[in-house]
């Protein structure tokens, strides 16, 4: 896996961003995408990219699942149904748990992406990818895609 930043500078250029995220699934097998950033950080966009880019025909409906914790945005391309959580409103692994999170992310037929990820961090997979978000000073940002831990 490459390790240098993907920088952000525009919204044209987060397509890149998750083409590169999507390279970096497949490469390494991952299924479960960590998203690590400051609230505001362009989390939920680059994640509605990914779905999209991933093919998942639910994409046009990408949005973030404050409220509903989850949202499932169907099928992928390669048949594995495509996930995404926002975590932020849980205060423990234990509600994680309640909602059947760790049925999701370890469910080899599911793509699962992960805003604050840090709230269910010891349920998550070893081999969890996690995506780092940056804004820099010059409101760029700037994107690495690493492993555990958060």
């Amino acid at each position: 896996m490459n390790n240098e930043p993907i920088l952000i500078e525009s919204l044209e250029a987060v397509d890149k961003a998750a083409a590169a995220v999507v390279s970096a699934m497949r490469a390494e097998g991952a299924s479960v995408v960590a998203f690590d950033g400051e609230m505001g950080v362009g989390k939920t966009t680059l994640i509605r990219r990914i779905v999209r880019a991933l093919g998942a025909d639910g994409h046009a409906d990408a949005n973030s699942p404050s409220f509903a914790i989850a949202n499932d945005y169907g099928v992928a391309d390669d048949g594995r149904n495509v996930f995404h959580f926002d975590l932020y409103r849980l205060e423990s692994a234990a509600e994680a748990l309640d909602i059947g999170f760790d049925e999701y992310v370890y469910d080899d037929r599911n793509i699962c992406l992960i805003e604050w990820p840090e709230r269910a961090a010891e349920l998550l997979p070893a081999e969890t990818l996690l995506v780092s978000i940056a804004l820099l000073p010059d409101r760029t940002r700037e994107v690495r895609i690493t492993h555990l831990p958060l």
